[in-house]
């Protein structure tokens, strides 16, 4: 059985938050920015945690943090980069998850522990739709070789480069999709700030 101290927490936050039009790991969420609940939320569960996309004068963390070897790669850049420099299995995490719990890493850590052999990439894949969660995943070091191959053909998308027999999946149903929720445009900020108000609001009265 694997250990716990073979997995590194990685949070990805090299983005460049074009979409939101503001600096998504510096979103409060609960009195929290994005990356910072990340972070703690990551520490929960290896017991190394590194960000990748920024500097530690960036962010003002405590926390391992380097630039993405791999620019203009998109996620993957930032994967790659972690995969090299750590050597490790790596559970990596998007730093725009507000909703992601315990529960969620808990499942996946149990489910890279049996995952075969020949698995490169333990995540989740939505039922209805076959969609993967690239973003909430354990990636082991073979990856590392695979993504270097796909960067040079200017192939970027993880689910074309992981393909499916690499992969351990988790399946879930849309209906437990909420944690999986991401920070991507302004309505999607919107609707994270409708749902801090409504907590807020029930805690308020008591509900909660």
């Amino acid at each position: 059985m694997k250990q716990l101290g073979a997995l590194a927490g990685v949070v990805l936050a090299g983005g460049r938050s074009s979409r939101l039009g503001q600096d998504k790991t510096r979103v409060v969420f609960s009195g929290v920015s994005l990356l910072s609940r990340s972070v703690d939320l990551l520490k929960r569960h290896c017991t190394t945690v590194h960000i990748v996309g920024r500097l530690p004068e960036d962010h003002g963390l405590n926390v391992p943090s380097f630039l993405d070897a791999e620019p203009g790669c998109g996620p993957g850049g930032g994967i790659a980069t972690a995969l090299k420099k750590l050597e490790r299995p790596c559970l990596v995490l998007s730093c725009d998850l507000p909703l992601m719990d315990d529960q969620v890493l808990r499942r996946l850590k149990a489910a890279w522990r049996k995952k075969p052999d020949s698995a490169l990439m333990t995540t989740f894949q939505q039922e209805e739709t076959g969609y993967i969660e690239a973003l909430v995943a354990i990636y082991e070091p073979g990856v590392l070789s695979l993504l270097e191959k796909a960067f040079r053909q200017g192939l970027y998308q993880l689910n074309r480069i992981v393909t499916e027999e690499m992969r351990h999946h988790i399946p879930y149903p849309r209906s437990e999709a909420t944690p999986f929720f991401n920070v991507n445009h302004p309505a999607d900020l919107s609707m994270l700030r409708h749902l801090e108000n409504a907590a807020t609001g029930n805690w308020s009265r008591g509900i909660v």
